[in-house]
C-alpha cells in the first residue's frame, strides 16, 4: 500500500479580500504597527519565550510586555502553553511570521537605501 499523501498547505490565498478578509487583515496590521508589539513578534519568530525574556530582550518594562502580549493573544497572533509556572507564548501562524520577516526586510530596504526587489 503506498504512503497516504499529506495534503498540501498553501501559502497563497488567491481570493477575492471580501469586507471580512479586509478587516481581519487590517486588525492585523493595526496590531503590528506599535513598535514594541512588533519586536515582541520578530523575537517570538525565533522561537517561543516567556515575559521575562521579552521583557529583557525588548527592554520594555514587565507590565509593558504583559500588556501588549495580552492585545495580541486577544487577537490570535500568539498561543500559549505552560510550562510549570511559566507561561510560553509562540507565534500563532506561519503567515503572521512572514508577515512580520517582510516588514521588516522593507524596513531594512527603507533604513539602508537598498533598491526594492521585484
Amino acid at each position: 500500500m503506498p504512503p497516504k499523501k499529506e495534503p498540501r498547505i498553501s501559502l497563497d490565498h488567491s481570493v477575492q479580500p471580501d469586507s471580512a478578509r479586509l478587516a481581519t487583515a487590517s486588525d492585523t496590521f493595526r496590531m503590528l504597527s506599535d513598535p514594541t508589539r512588533l519586536h515582541i513578534l520578530w523575537l517570538l519568530d525565533r522561537g517561543p519565550a516567556d515575559v521575562s525574556a521579552l521583557t529583557t530582550a525588548t527592554g520594555t518594562s514587565r507590565t509593558a510586555v504583559s500588556q501588549h502580549l495580552a492585545k495580541l493573544r486577544f487577537t490570535g497572533l500568539v498561543e500559549t502553553r505552560r510550562e510549570g509556572r511559566n507561561v510560553i507564548y509562540r507565534l500563532a501562524d506561519g503567515h503572521l511570521a512572514r508577515l512580520v520577516r517582510e516588514g521588516l526586510n522593507f524596513a531594512d530596504h527603507k533604513v539602508t537605501g537598498e533598491p526594492p526587489h521585484e
